[in-house]
Parts: C-alpha cells; sequence; structure tokens
C-alpha cells in the first residue's frame, strides 16, 4: 500500500513539472532558474530570444556574464537576506552575440531548497521599445511645450470648478498680465468672465457635444477693460470618464469686430446708395448668377430681390448671345476700354415675359486681376422712346398741319379761279335749260346733267376748303359716320377705287366721340387709301364698320381689304415713322404713324389684325364723348 502511494504522488510530480515547463515555454517573458552559485539550471526559449543565445548555451552560463554589475549585486543581496517571498525588480542592458544592445527589465525572487542549497528564479522582459518611447515621448513633451508656449492664440487649461491650471504667454498677452503666476491665481468665473452667465452657458454647451467650437465670450482684461474672445474648448476626463476639467484655445477678436463693423458701414453705405439708384442695378458672378439685385431692378422687371438673387442666372433677363456678345465688348478695349462698356442698347426680358427697351452701361469687377462679377447698369428707355415717339409724331402732325395750310391757301385759290367759271357754266345752262325746257327739247336731260356735274364740282370745291381751314386741332363732338362718309366722299370716285366694292356697316346709334372732325377725317382716308393699294390691281372688297365695344365704353372703327395682307415679322413695324412697304418714291411711310398719333392724342388705340394673303383688318377705338370731355 505505501509502495502505491509513493508511485501514485511520483507520477502527479511529474505530470505537474511538465505543466509547468509547458507555461514557461508559452511565456513571451524569458525564465531562467539559477543555483546558488548564479549558473543557469533553466531556460526557455523566449530567454533565448532575448539574450541572443540558444537554450543550449544558457543552461550552465554564469548568469553574472549577461547583465550589468549592479544587477549581480543586487541579487547577492538579496541571497543574503533569504528573501523568498520577495520579488525585485531592476533595469540593465544585456549585450548579445551579435553586438547588440537591449534594454531588459529583470526581476528575481529566491526560493530555499535545503539548508545548503538556494534556487533563484530569473524573469526577463525586453522594454527596449518601452525606453524608445519614453524618450520620444519625452521630446514630444518638449516639443509641444515649446508649440503650446509658441502659439499666437491664447491657450489654456482649466478645472471644472474654474480654477486655472495652465496657459500659454499669449493668453497673458491677450488679457494683459505679466505674471503667470498671478493669472493662474485667479478664479475664471469671477474675475475672467464679464458674463457669469456664458460660463454656465459654455458649460452646458460643452458637456452635451463634448466640445466648444467659436463660441464668442466676452472676457475682462487687467485693466479693466473689456475683450471679445472666439473660444474653442474641449473636456478633459479621469480614467473613470469623469468630466474634471476644459482645455482650449481663445482668439482675440477685437481687430475682426472693428474691422466687420467697418464693413458693414461701408456696405451699408453702398447698399444704400445701389439700392437707392434710379437705374436698374444687377450684379452677377463670372458663372452668370445674380448675386444682386436692387430695388429699381424690382420695379423694372416685376422680380422680388428673393426670386433673383443666388437662383436666377443672367440670361433669364436677356438671351445667352446677347449676355456673350456684352462679355466680348467688356473684354475688349474698343468700347470705353477694357473691362467697361459705356452705352448698349438691349432690351430686358421682365417677368411677364415682355420686352423692355433699356441702355447698358456695365464693367467687370477685379479682384487681385483675376475677374469676380460683371455689373451693369440699365437705364429703362421706354419713358424716353415714348417721348421721342411723341415729339415725332408732334413734328408728323406740324408736318401735316403744314400740309393742310398749303392746301388751304390752294384751295382758297381754286375757289377763286373755278368757283367763277363754274357759277357761270351753271348760269348759263340753267338759262338754257329753262328755254329749252318750254320747247320740250330733248337736249335738256344734257343741259340737267352739265348741271348737276357742275354742282357736284361745286361742292368738292367747298368741301376741299372746309377739310383744309383749320391748322389747329378743335376737339368737339363728333359724329364718327359722318366723318367717314365725308372721307369716302373725297375717295369713291377716285380711279383707286373704280374696282373696289366697298362695303358699309355703321351702326346709325353709336353716341358721339370727343375728337377734331378734320384730322379723324384724315386718319379715316388714310385707311382706306391704304386697304385699297394693299389690294392687288386695285380689286377686292374694303368693309368699314362701325359700332359700341361689349364694354359699351369705346366706339370702334374697322377697316377690312381682301388684300395681301402684312408679313407676322413687320406688323411691329408699321407704326414707325418713315416705315414702308412701298416702292421707293411711292410712299413716305408717315401715313399710319400720324394716324397712329392722331388716335393717340384722341385717348384712343389702334390694333392690327393680318395674315398673309388674305387681308387685313385695322380696329380704331375711341372714348365716348362725356360731359367731362364736353366741358374740356
Amino acid at each position: 500500500m505505501a509502495k502505491e502511494t509513493k508511485s501514485f504522488k511520483g507520477e502527479v510530480s511529474n505530470q505537474r513539472a511538465e505543466m509547468l515547463l509547458d507555461i514557461a515555454e508559452m511565456d513571451f517573458s524569458g525564465v531562467l532558474v539559477l543555483d546558488q552559485d548564479f549558473y543557469i539550471e533553466f531556460a526557455n526559449r523566449a530567454s533565448a530570444e532575448i539574450t541572443g543565445y540558444p537554450v543550449a548555451k544558457l543552461i550552465g552560463m554564469d548568469f553574472a556574464l549577461l547583465v550589468e554589475d549592479q544587477v549581480k549585486r543586487a541579487l547577492e543581496g538579496v541571497c543574503m537576506k533569504l528573501n523568498s517571498s520577495g520579488r525585485m525588480c531592476i533595469g540593465s542592458k544585456i549585450v548579445t552575440p551579435q553586438g547588440l544592445e537591449r534594454d531588459t527589465e529583470i526581476c528575481f525572487s529566491v526560493k530555499k531548497i535545503s539548508e545548503e542549497k538556494l534556487r533563484i528564479y530569473i524573469y526577463l522582459r525586453d522594454i527596449s521599445n518601452q525606453k524608445k518611447f519614453e524618450i520620444n515621448f519625452k521630446k514630444s513633451e518638449e516639443k509641444y511645450r515649446n508649440l503650446f508656449e509658441r502659439v499666437q492664440q491664447g491657450l489654456y487649461i482649466s478645472t471644472k470648478e474654474g480654477q486655472l491650471f495652465d496657459c500659454n504667454t499669449a493668453f497673458l498677452e491677450i488679457l494683459g498680465y505679466e505674471s503667470k503666476e498671478e493669472f493662474l491665481r485667479m478664479d475664471v468665473v469671477r474675475d475672467l468672465y464679464v458674463d457669469p452667465g456664458q460660463r454656465k452657458e459654455f458649460q452646458e454647451l460643452i458637456g452635451k457635444d463634448g466640445y466648444v467650437r467659436n463660441y464668442e465670450v466676452k472676457l475682462k482684461k487687467k485693466n479693466g477693460e473689456e475683450i471679445p474672445i472666439l473660444l474653442t474648448s474641449h473636456l478633459i476626463k479621469n480614467e473613470k470618464e469623469e468630466v474634471v476639467g476644459y482645455q482650449g484655445m481663445c482668439i482675440d477678436i477685437s481687430e475682426r469686430i472693428s474691422m466687420e463693423q467697418r464693413l458693414r458701414e461701408e456696405r451699408s453705405f453702398l447698399s444704400n446708395l445701389l439700392e437707392s439708384s434710379v437705374d436698374c442695378i444687377v450684379v452677377a458672378n463670372m458663372k452668370g448668377k445674380v448675386i444682386f439685385f436692387n430695388r429699381a431692378s424690382e420695379k423694372l422687371t416685376g422680380y422680388k430681390e428673393e426670386e433673383v438673387v443666388g437662383k436666377v442666372h443672367i440670361t433669364r433677363f436677356y438671351p445667352l448671345e446677347v449676355a456673350k456678345d456684352i462679355m466680348k465688348r467688356l473684354r475688349s478695349d474698343d468700347y470705353g476700354g477694357k473691362g467697361k462698356l459705356e452705352h448698349l442698347r438691349v432690351n430686358f426680358l421682365g417677368k411677364d415675359g415682355i420686352e423692355i427697351p433699356v441702355n447698358i452701361s456695365a464693367s467687370i469687377v477685379y479682384e487681385g486681376g483675376k475677374e469676380i462679377a460683371s455689373l451693369g447698369i440699365f437705364t429703362d428707355l421706354r419713358e424716353k422712346i415714348k417721348m421721342e415717339k411723341e415729339l415725332q409724331n408732334t413734328q408728323m402732325r406740324l408736318l401735316q398741319s403744314e400740309k393742310m395750310a398749303s392746301l388751304g391757301s390752294l384751295a382758297a385759290g381754286v375757289a377763286h379761279e373755278i368757283n367763277n367759271p363754274l357759277g357761270g357754266i351753271l348760269i348759263y345752262a340753267s338759262l338754257l335749260m329753262e328755254d329749252f325746257e318750254e320747247s320740250n327739247d330733248p337736249r335738256v336731260a344734257d343741259l340737267k346733267k352739265i348741271v348737276e356735274e357742275g354742282t357736284r364740282c361745286k361742292d368738292i370745291v367747298k368741301s376741299l376748303l372746309e377739310f383744309g381751314r383749320q391748322t389747329e386741332s378743335r376737339f368737339g363732338p363728333v359724329d364718327i359716320n359722318q366723318a367717314i362718309n365725308d372721307g369716302l366722299f373725297f375717295l369713291e370716285n377716285q380711279a383707286l377705287f373704280h374696282n373696289i366694292k366697298i362695303l358699309k356697316h355703321l351702326d346709325p346709334s353709336i353716341p358721339l366721340v370727343q375728337g377734331d372732325a378734320n384730322q379723324l377725317k384724315q386718319v379715316f382716308m388714310n385707311m382706306m387709301v391704304n386697304g385699297a393699294e394693299a389690294m392687288p390691281e386695285m380689286e377686292g372688297t374694303l368693309t368699314i364698320a362701325t359700332g359700341v365695344s361689349p364694354d359699351e365704353c369705346l366706339i370702334y372703327i374697322i377697316f377690312q381689304d381682301t388684300g395681301t395682307g402684312i408679313a407676322p415679322e413687320i406688323q411691329s413695324k408699321i407704326f414707325d415713322p418713315f416705315f414702308t412697304t412701298k416702292e421707293v418714291g411711292k410712299g413716305t411711310g408717315l401715313g399710319l404713324s400720324t394716324s397712329y398719333g392722331i388716335i393717340q392724342s384722341h385717348h384712343g388705340n389702334i390694333l392690327v389684325k393680318s395674315e398673309v394673303q388674305k387681308g387685313t383688318a385695322f380696329t380704331i377705338f375711341l372714348p365716348m364723348a362725356t360731359e367731362e370731355n364736353d366741358e374740356k
């Protein structure tokens, strides 16, 4: 029984030894076992890697040969005290057979085996990388300390409670302090913040996000002056993730704020200057996007600033080819100098789609020689063009008045030269007719025809005198139907109208209009002549109609022919002075322009509707006569 127990204990002991050996081999630290004379009895693979000697070489080697003298002395001291319960660690350099020096941490303990025998256990750990890290860390710390002090912005570290822990020189200079010791003794909330409530707000923000970026606060300088600071800060936490303080950067923005104020004042002045301009001012970047749009632009185009700025391309207001032409001129030296354009007539497109004639003066905005924007000043030409047209119409009316005056003089001469012979013809023809009537002579019918035609000639001369007598506008109630018939009286028997069928649909119930009868007759006659001349070979139908518009505020007069019509591309030009489609020498281009001016002076309007090869219809609208107009 005793032999079996002893055998079992031996097996257990062997198994335990094998397990410990396996563990030792798996350890990343070097493991050595020494006898009392410091000779190596056991070495694992890790110790061979650290020392550079193979395991077989290490077994039996004097450990003192591997380490520095202080390690041997420390080991001897431990052995003398027989301190088996304690552990001692010491640093030493180990030189490998290849001549490499390795910083090593050596830990050892001593165990007494018998009265005369000791066993020493050694643990080796290569700390070369750790040493390098410590050296680099120390260098980095010095480097960042130098950087900390040299940064131009104020840097600080403070506790959560408001006690300053550290700061750099720049922060002292910003706040006007010379002594760091004096500055670090201050309480942040009480001595630095102008408004202590901002400190609380700062802590709420940084507590929520873990950082604060560009938070604007006001701090107090040593002399009591308030200074605006831009604060960027982060939390400092301990190993338990508890907030213990803050670190960050402070930037003095006094100069920036002062500059911003000056810029705001300058911008305000320039903005007011541009906004108060009566001309449309539009600025676009070099991609054509509108970046400025003043009030005059809103009035001119119908767009609001918020609809345009940053959203609309400049080609919204005029075609791309016009925009390219403007930039081409701006970059040329031929139109006012490079970067400038003094005058160019273009059409500006409003929100309602209507083209607005404008004059543009433009320039390129440069920054450092680089084009950054283009500025255009657009002057509305509508009033100017209207005035020019009114002036032209006035000139035309003056010319017409002169013609009428000449016609009046001519009519007076004609009356003097023709009326007397006509009177004699009528008298003698009447006498002869009386004589022949008594004898029932068949020539009486011929005499009657002579009297009728002579009387007709006399009426024509009389009407011509009446038509040419007035040289100034004389407004009064006018019967439109009568004015049309008077005009036809002159024209319907002329050769121009011999093959033209005239249809009249005159509303006998239309009210009178307030106007100049002779001027309106002139317009109506002009419309009739134009209609007749527009018909090929002077054949066709001229329809004249009058009536009251559906809203019962206007009288309309329609002159419709069956002529060749007016091409769409020239319909907008037919009322322009001197514009004509007739051959040279056969038309002055003043007829429709003069007619348009007369109707405008009567507060009316002329509309045209035409289709090529089917005919044209001119519709004239005139306001009815009122008591107010009658008084005028």
